[in-house]
């Protein structure tokens, strides 16, 4: 498979045009120099930095195994960006965030994927599904599916909670080998008949070279964010290599948890 995908684009931010106030992490509508719209993820919020690496991993994933999701660029902040912000609460977000972001495309249009409206094929949700478990994405359920429709398409969005390992970075490697028991709550679950045949397509694609092309792309300075934590960036990207190796190479072991929970809903 050609890994020489096109370079991740950066942007520079030049207008805030609206909050989405979705949880704690409070991404946004931006407008940036390209004159496009962006959904902006803000290194100073929530997670931090590792939120943006699990986006962008977790993105450049699912792009390879041919999923639909915006186009994933670098957005940067200057730090005189927000000064006349009113709203104190974005104000400190902004200022937090002065650097390097991370953002998607803003898909104009799109509404949120709703399970009781759509259907989605089997191949594809048993796509979306093994993606996740990969991923250990807990954040793919029916009260929030990160999914949205858009040119009567399925789109996949924010996979900032997936890679929960990084959070400790501890026993990862027994993290890495586990079931994924999460799985028994994804909104797509019960269309998921074709896992198997995923599984078989998905470890074919995620080959360690196509792995280290993906994490190279994770920049050094969210790497080295946390100054509580020790190590230098190409350990820890290295870790994050190791990590997804061995989660593919123990895919089985996710596959049957998978089956095992769908087998509990039809």
């Amino acid at each position: 498979m050609n890994i020489n995908d096109s370079p991740i684009r950066t942007v520079n931010v030049t207008r805030y045009v609206t909050p989405l106030r979705e949880g704690g992490s409070l991404p946004a509508i931006a407008e940036a120099d390209d004159d496009f719209l962006y959904v902006l993820k803000f290194r100073g919020a929530g997670q931090g930095p590792k939120a943006l690496i699990a986006e962008l991993i977790g993105g450049l994933v699912a792009r390879a195994l041919g999923l639909k999701l915006p186009e994933i660029v670098f957005a940067c902040l200057d730090s005189a960006f927000g000064r006349t912000e009113a709203d104190e609460e974005i104000q400190d977000l902004l200022k937090a965030s002065v650097g390097l972001n991370l953002a998607l495309h803003y898909l104009e249009g799109s509404i949120t994927f709703d399970p009781a409206v759509y259907t989605i094929n089997g191949a594809l949700a048993s796509q979306i599904v093994w993606l996740d478990c990969l991923l250990t994405n807990v954040d793919r359920t029916a009260r929030n599916t990160n999914m949205l429709m858009w040119g009567r398409e399925l789109w996949l969005i924010d996979h900032g909670a997936s890679l929960y390992f990084h959070h400790t970075w501890h026993n990862w490697k027994e993290h890495a080998a586990r079931p994924f028991v999460q799985v028994k709550d994804h909104v797509l679950l019960p269309q998921a008949d074709q896992i198997e045949s995923a599984d078989i397509a998905g470890r074919a694609i995620l080959t360690e070279e196509r792995i280290r092309h993906i994490v190279a792309q994770v920049p050094d300075e969210w790497l080295l964010a946390d100054t509580l934590e020790a190590g230098d960036a190409n350990a820890r990207r290295e870790v994050y290599i190791q990590f997804l190796l061995l989660r593919v190479a123990s895919s089985a072991i996710f596959v049957k948890e998978a089956q095992h929970a769908r087998e509990t809903l039809i």
